[in-house]
């Protein structure tokens, strides 16, 4: 199954794709401001190209876990993205993502890795005990 995972934030949105065995996640280019009908149209076609079955959008709790400032902006964003898309959308823990992303270093735009680093958790967490 292809996912597709992003690192929201108002004015940039990191994204992040898994290829087709669930195995790699590989960072794109981000989509520039994801709220407004423009970013979300772009989602939508981004979604439909790579054929992804799922979304999976970064929630940024505290490190506690519990909600922080921009839990709620998220939440929302993952409504409407839901909204206009045929598949599902799921919120997943993105702590440490983007802490993790400037540690590995890449050529890619910091917030698509931050993506895939929440992408490789997310399928990581998904595979079979023996396969992790």
């Amino acid at each position: 199954m292809r996912v597709l995972a992003l690192d929201y934030g108002a004015a940039r949105c990191g994204v992040a794709v898994s290829d087709p065995t669930g195995t790699l996640a590989t960072p794109l280019e981000p989509v520039l401001r994801p709220g407004t009908k423009k970013g979300l149209q772009r989602l939508r076609e981004v979604v439909g190209e790579l054929g992804a079955e799922r979304v999976v959008v970064g929630l940024p709790v505290s490190l506690r876990g519990a909600d922080s400032a921009q839990t709620t902006e998220v939440r929302q964003f993952a409504d409407r993205l839901q909204a206009a898309l045929d598949v599902p959308v799921e919120l997943y823990d993105e702590r440490f993502t983007t802490s993790l992303a400037q540690q590995a270093g890449g050529t890619a735009s910091l917030d698509s890795r931050a993506a895939a680093v929440l992408l490789d958790e997310w399928l990581r967490v998904r595979r079979p005990p023996a396969d992790r």
